[in-house]
C-alpha cells in the first residue's frame, strides 16, 4: 500500500496496535478459549492510563451491537452479504455475538442431522453455534466479514470447485444486453466494392430464479454491382427458463430445441423439463462440441443450426479450433467461413455424445412437448410429446430409451450402456419409427441402429473422445426427416450410415500430439458428404533457439457436391514476452499461400499479427491482425491486401451491458445471455478487476461486469492488489460465487478510498477520546485506532467526510476539512462532537 509520503506506514500504521498486540496475543494464549480477556494496563506507555478502552479487545471477535452488511465466509467459501445483526448474549450483557437466522442457515448447506440438533437463542431467531460442537463464529469489521467455521461432518457434499445446491446464488433482478458485431469492407480490382456488416446477440431480464431471453441476428451487404442493400433482421428465439435445484433439472418454456441424446434436434415452441448435467460436480458433466478447420485468409467463421447463428467470430489466417460452444447443443451444425477475398467454405459438423452411461442409482431425463416450428417462428408440423430416460442400474450397466409421439409420428428407443472399466465405456441402442406424411397413404415403418464408443488411454497418452456408428433403414425417418417432408409435401434424402471418430494421442518421448476428426454420412437417394481434419505439432530445440514449434494441420471434405482439400504447414520461433515469428504455407485447391508472420503481445489485453507473403506463385500479400480486450468489449481488426486481387478491412467488436438496481456496467467478451456476476467497489473507480481470465476495471460508478462465468461452478473474482490506484485501500480482495445458469451475480468489494492522515482528536472539554477506541467511516469500516493522548492514523480520509469515534458506552463524530492539502494530512487537529449511546 501507498502512505501518500507520511511517515514509514510500517511504523505509523495504527501505533496503538504496536503496544497492544502483544498483550493481546499473550492473553489469548492465557486464555484458552475464554471470551473474556483481562490486561493490564498498567504497563502500557500512555500518558492517561485512567484513560484506557480496551473493550473491543477484552471479547475476542467483539463488535459493538448493532446492524451491519457483511458476507458471510463457511470454511472459507463465500455466502452473498447479509444484514447481520449483533446482539449482547443472555448471560453477558456487554458482549455480543453475532445472529444467524433461519434464512441464513438454509445457505450453509447444513445436513438433515445438522439441522435437527440445532437450537436457538434471542426468543427463537438467531441459532445457537454450541448446538454444534466445533462451531464458531467471529466478526471481523476490517472485512466486513463474518467467519463461520463448522465441522466438515454437519456440511453437504462440496469439491473444491462446487457447492451444493444451498448454496446457489439465483442472482438479482436486472437486464442485459449482448452483442456480436462484424464488419467488412471490400474493394475488389477494378471498381467493385462491397461492404456488409453483421451480428448477433441476446437481450434478457433476470427476476428471482426465472431467465426471460430473446435472440437476434442482423446482416446487411451493399454492393456497387447493386443498387439495393440487402437488409435482414430477425428475432430468432423468444424463451423463458430457471433451475429447479430439487430436481437438479431445468425447465424451459417458447422456442427451444430438443435436447436429446437419442433423438434428432428439433426446434419447437412449447415446453420442457430435463435434468441438467451442469447441476452436477464438474468431473460429471457432459461433452461439448467442438468445430475445427483452416482459414486461408483472415475469416469470418458463421456456426449456425437451423438458421439461428450460434457462434460469429474472426480468426486468423491458418487452422482454428472453435471450443466455447454451449454444451447443450446436439445435433448437426452448419459452418461457413468467409474468407476476405470472397470465398467462402461451408461444410456441416455432427456433435457427437459420448455413451450413455448414468451413475448408479440416478435418473437421468428429458421431456418435452411443442409444435415445430422454423427460425421465422412459424409453425412446421403437428404438436409432438418426447420423453427420454437413463437408469444406473449398476456400477457398470445403465439402461436408457425414450419415446416421441404426435399425430402421424411416433418413435421408440431403447439402449444399454456398459462401463468396460479399462476398456473404455459402450453403448448400443435400436430407435423405431413409424411415419405417415401428407403426400403418402402408407405407413412407413423403419429402424435405426447407433453403436458409440468412449475411452481414455492414461498409460499410453491417448484418448478417442467418441467414436461412433449409425445405421437407418430406408423407410426409417428421424424426426427432422418428418418435420422436412411434412413441410415440403414430398420425399426427403433420409440418412443411411454414419461414421463419426474424434482421437487424440500424445508422444511424450517426441514431445508430438496428434489430433484426428473424421465423419462420414451416407444417404439412400443421395451423394455421400465426409470430412476429416488432422493436426500434428512438435515443439523441439534447435541451437539456441528453445521450444521452436512444427505444426501440420490438413483437411478434406465433400458437401453438398462441393469437394475441397487442403494443408497447412507452420514453423514459429518463440520470442521474449509471448512473442514470436514463424513461417506458414497454405496449400488448397487452386490456390498456394506461403507467408512470414510475426505475432506480438503488448499487454495482458492487447496483441497483434503481421503477416506478409506471396499467393499463388506471383501474387504479393500482406495482412495484420490487432485484438483488443478491453474494459468495455473486445475488439477485433484486421486489413488484408493480395496484390491484383483485393483490399480489405475487418472490424469486430464483442460485447454487451448489465443493468441492475445495484447498478450498471458494459463488459467485454462473453456468450450471449450466459451467466455474470456485477462487482461493486464500494464506488471506487479504476479499480482493478480479475476473473474468468478477464481484466477490466471498475467504471466511474464503482462498478464491472464479469462475463461468461461457470454456472453451479464456484467462480472466484479478485482485486490485482500490485496495480490498485495510490488512494485507494482494499479491505476485501477476493469475492466467490457459485451462480445458478444465467444468473447476474452480486458482490461488493470493501474499497476504502481516501488518503492517509494523522491526526489529533480532542473532545468537547479538551481531553482526548480513550486509548484504544475505534474510528469507524460512514460505511463502518474500521480505519483508525485512538492512540496515546488522542492521535490516531486514518485511512480513506476524504475533504468533508465525517467518522465516528467509538469506545465502551459512547461515541463522538469527527469531521474533515472541506479542502485538504497534501502538507496538513500529517498535523490535523479535529475536534469531536459527543453523542452518548441510547
Amino acid at each position: 500500500m501507498h502512505n501518500n509520503n507520511l511517515t514509514s506506514p510500517i511504523l505509523s500504521f495504527r501505533p496503538g496496535i504496536l503496544l497492544i498486540c502483544p498483550f493481546i496475543i499473550f492473553w489469548s494464549y492465557g486464555a484458552s478459549g475464554e471470551d473474556n480477556i483481562q490486561f493490564n494496563t498498567d504497563i502500557l506507555d500512555a500518558a492517561d492510563r485512567n484513560n484506557i478502552d480496551m473493550t473491543q479487545f477484552s471479547h475476542r471477535g467483539y463488535i459493538m451491537p448493532g446492524e451491519y452488511t457483511m458476507s458471510l465466509r463457511v470454511n472459507k467459501q463465500e455466502i452473498p452479504e447479509q444484514h447481520i445483526t449483533f446482539y449482547p448474549p443472555d448471560n453477558d450483557p456487554k458482549g455480543s455475538s453475532a445472529c444467524i437466522t433461519a434464512q441464513m442457515v438454509a445457505q450453509l448447506a447444513l445436513t438433515r442431522q445438522a439441522q435437527k440438533a440445532l437450537t436457538w437463542w434471542h426468543n427463537g431467531k438467531c441459532m445457537t453455534p454450541e448446538s454444534l460442537p466445533g462451531t464458531t463464529l467471529r466478526g471481523d469489521l476490517g472485512t466486513m466479514s463474518l467467519y463461520v467455521n463448522i465441522p466438515q461432518a454437519y456440511l453437504e457434499y462440496a469439491s473444491e470447485n462446487w457447492e451444493p445446491p444451498s448454496r446457489w446464488d439465483n442472482g438479482i433482478p436486472g437486464v442485459i444486453f449482448d452483442y456480436n458485431l462484424n464488419m467488412q469492407n471490400r474493394q475488389q480490382q477494378g471498381s467493385a466494392s462491397s461492404r456488409s456488416l453483421s451480428g448477433n446477440g441476446t437481450v434478457g431480464a433476470n427476476l428471482g430464479a426465472w431467465r426471460f431471453r430473446a435472440d437476434w441476428q442482423a446482416r446487411v451487404n451493399h454492393s456497387t454491382q447493386r443498387q439495393v442493400p440487402q437488409e435482414a433482421w430477425r428475432w430468432s428465439r423468444y424463451y423463458f427458463y430457471r433451475a429447479l435445484p430439487a430436481f437438479r433439472a431445468k425447465l424451459e418454456l417458447g422456442e427451444n430445441y430438443l435436447n436429446s441424446d437419442i433423438f434428432d434436434a428439433f426446434r419447437f415452441s412449447g415446453v420442457s423439463l430435463r435434468s441438467d448435467d451442469a447441476m452436477l460436480p464438474p468431473d460429471l458433466r457432459g461433452y461439448a462440441p467442438e468445430v475445427t478447420g483452416i482459414a486461408r485468409t483472415n475469416a469470418r467463421v458463421v456456426i449456425s443450426q437451423q438458421g439461428r447463428i450460434l457462434e460469429e467470430t474472426q480468426v486468423a489466417a491458418g487452422p482454428f479450433r472453435i471450443q466455447d460452444i454451449n454444451d447443450a447443443v446436439t445435433g448437426e451444425l452448419d459452418v461457413r467461413v468467409e474468407e476476405q477475398d470472397g470465398t467462402t467454405q461451408t461444410f456441416t459438423v455432427q456433435t457427437a455424445n459420448i455413451p450413455y452411461l448414468t451413475r448408479p442409482g440416478t435418473v437421468r431425463y428429458k421431456l418435452a412437448a411443442g409444435r415445430p416450428t422454423d427460425f421465422r417462428h412459424h409453425a412446421e408440423g403437428p404438436v409432438l410429446g418426447t420423453g427420454e430416460f437413463s437408469w444406473g442400474v449398476s456400477n457398470g450397466w445403465s439402461l436408457y430409451g425414450g419415446a416421441v409421439g404426435g399425430e402421424n409420428y411416433q418413435a421408440l428407443a431403447t439402449g444399454i450402456g456398459r462401463d468396460l472399466l479399462i476398456l473404455g465405456a459402450l453403448s448400443f441402442d435400436v430407435t423405431q419409427s413409424r411415419a405417415r406424411t401428407p403426400w403418402q397413404a402408407e405407413t412407413l415403418n423403419g429402424r435405426s441402429y447407433r453403436l458409440s464408443y468412449s475411452k481414455n488411454f492414461d498409460r499410453y497418452d491417448s484418448q478417442i473422445t467418441f467414436a461412433g456408428y449409425r445405421f437407418a433403414e430406408r423407410n426409417y425417418l428421424g424426426i427432422n426427416d418428418f418435420i422436412e417432408a411434412w413441410q415440403r409435401g414430398e420425399p426427403v434424402y433420409s440418412s443411411k450410415e454414419m461414421y463419426t471418430v474424434s482421437l487424440s494421442k500424445r508422444f511424450t518421448k517426441l514431445s508430438l500430439a496428434a489430433y484426428l476428426n473424421y465423419s462420414r454420412q451416407t444417404y439412400w437417394d443421395r451423394p455421400q458428404s465426409n470430412r476429416y481434419d488432422l493436426s500434428l505439432s512438435r515443439y523441439i530445440d534447435i541451437g539456441h533457439f528453445k521450444d521452436v514449434s512444427l505444426s501440420l494441420a490438413a483437411y478434406r471434405y465433400n458437401y453438398n457436391h462441393v469437394k475441397d482439400e487442403g494443408m497447412y504447414i507452420s514453423a514459429s520461433l518463440p520470442f521474449a514476452n509471448g512473442g514470436s515469428l514463424s513461417y506458414s504455407g497454405t496449400i488448397t485447391r487452386g490456390e498456394n499461400r506461403h507467408q512470414v508472420t510475426y505475432f506480438g503481445r503488448i499487454n495482458d489485453n492487447d496483441s497483434y499479427q503481421i503477416d506478409s507473403g506471396v499467393a499463388n506463385g506471383n501474387k504479393y500479400t500482406a495482412s495484420a491482425f490487432y485484438t483488443h480486450k478491453g474494459d468495455y468489449a473486445e475488439v477485433n481488426t484486421s486489413v488484408s491486401y493480395q496484390q491484383g486481387s483485393y483490399a480489405s478491412l475487418n472490424l469486430g467488436v464483442r460485447g454487451g451491458m448489465t443493468a441492475t438496481a445495484k447498478g450498471a456496467a458494459l463488459h467485454g467478451n462473453g456468450n450471449p445471455g450466459s451467466t455474470r456476476m456485477l462487482v461493486d467497489t464500494d464506488g471506487v473507480a479504476g479499480i482493478p478487476i480479475h476473473g474468468a481470465g478477464i481484466n477490466t476495471h471498475s467504471n466511474d460508478f464503482g462498478k464491472a461486469a464479469i462475463a461468461d462465468l461457470g454456472s453451479y461452478y464456484r467462480n472466484r473474482v479478485d482485486i490485482d492488489l500490485n496495480q490498485i490506484p495510490d488512494n485507494a485501500e482494499a479491505e476485501t480482495s477476493v469475492v466467490q460465487a457459485t451462480l445458478t445458469e444465467g444468473a447476474i451475480g452480486y458482490r461488493r468489494f470493501n474499497v476504502i478510498e481516501g488518503s492517509k492522515a494523522i491526526a489529533q482528536i480532542r473532545l468537547p472539554d479538551g481531553s482526548a477520546p480513550p486509548f484504544g477506541a475505534s474510528v469507524l467511516n460512514q460505511k463502518k469500516q474500521e480505519v483508525g485506532i485512538i492512540n496515546d493522548d488522542g492521535s490516531a492514523y486514518l485511512s480513506g480520509v476524504n475533504p468533508g467526510d465525517e467518522m465516528t469515534v467509538n469506545w465502551s458506552d459512547s461515541q463522538c463524530v469527527i469531521s474533515f476539512p472541506t479542502r485538504l492539502a497534501q502538507a496538513s494530512l500529517n498535523k490535523l487537529m479535529l475536534p469531536c462532537r459527543r453523542v452518548i449511546r441510547p
